[in-house]
């Protein structure tokens, strides 16, 4: 629920109990901005604060999906200057994420993780109900292989955010948004699925 500043202080609190964790983050936007309209604390800027206050583990850091408008000619410049992998949609295109999610939870290893997953990521075609649609996002069967792809991994929290019913009447959006919840809970140690 709530826009993508939600996941700071969620990040806070699990820094302080396990240290810097791992991220998966699937999104249109890196969300590493510094501020917006004078702000250091908004919904395009979480992931920032979060490095500044070395709550991730950036060496640990993907974020898959990102895509869209940018205000400079290098727009995974902060990213990838922290240690991120970033996964643009188009290396996503018209083809399965399994072998992504090999190679990332390889990346990840036993340590603890987090999932911070923003609606935006799909293509607005399947969630046209949030706030920053951007056009050519990913497929829902994709985002079920990256969430099924966590799993055995040291999941200690996960989101997702940024659904905004008010912009779907169809209540599409709202319905994949719960789904995904589903399947992140399913991913989760110890619960046992079929």
């Amino acid at each position: 629920g709530g826009d993508h500043t939600i996941t700071y202080p969620i990040l806070q609190a699990l820094a302080a109990k396990y240290g810097p964790v791992g991220l998966v983050h699937v999104d249109a936007h890196t969300d590493t901005g510094d501020t917006a309209l004078g702000e250091k604390i908004y919904h395009g800027t979480p992931f920032r604060r979060c490095v500044e206050e070395a709550l991730l583990d950036c060496g640990r850091v993907v974020q898959i999906g990102i895509r869209g408008s940018s205000h400079g000619p290098d727009p995974y410049k902060y990213c990838r200057e922290q240690g991120f992998r970033v996964v643009p949609a188009e290396e996503c295109w018209m083809k399965s994420l399994e072998p992504l999610m090999r190679e990332v939870r390889a990346q990840m290893g036993d340590k603890p993780m987090y999932i911070s997953f923003d609606i935006d990521g799909l293509d607005p075609a399947y969630a046209p109900g949030t706030g920053t649609p951007e056009i050519a996002g990913l497929t829902p069967a994709q985002v079920l292989e990256i969430i099924r792809g966590c799993k055995g991994l040291n999941i200690v929290g996960c989101d997702l955010v940024e659904v905004a019913p008010m912009y779907d009447i169809s209540g599409n959006t709202a319905l994949l948004g719960a789904n995904l919840l589903f399947e992140m809970l399913c991913v989760l140690p110890g619960v046992k699925t079929l």
